[in-house]
């Protein structure tokens, strides 16, 4: 089954750090570009950062530049969103989307994980 893991959340006082991983399983040959969105308690899920298949970084959400950091890892066919100065604000279920996965199965498109919740404590 071909799907996207996430991993790396938790519970964190203000200030502090984590990183949060979104691994592409099963049967998966390469992925595309990649976003991290996050939907706060009794809000709309909302794009937080992406990184294009060529590994150009970008950040729709202001409040996240300088501090979160959007990579990946080919080879492993990982998205990670390094989170440093973390705020009470940022306090979400964070989730990782895929524009596109190549699967031995063919093309996916759209594809989304299962959510990882952070909690930053003020």
């Amino acid at each position: 089954q071909v799907q996207l893991v996430e991993s790396g959340g938790g519970l964190v006082q203000a200030g502090g750090s984590l990183r949060l991983s979104c691994a592409a399983s099963g049967s998966v040959l390469s992925i595309g570009g990649m976003e991290w969105y996050r939907q706060r308690s009794g809000t709309r899920r909302e794009l937080v950062a992406g990184i294009t298949s060529a590994n150009v970084a970008n950040y729709a959400d202001s409040s996240v530049k300088g501090r979160f950091t959007v990579s990946r890892d080919n080879a492993k066919n990982t998205v990670y969103l390094q989170m440093n100065m973390l705020k009470p604000e940022d306090t979400a279920v964070y989730y990782c989307n895929a524009d596109r996965l190549e699967t031995a199965y063919g093309s996916m498109y759209d594809v989304w994980g299962q959510g990882t919740q952070v909690t930053v404590s003020s």
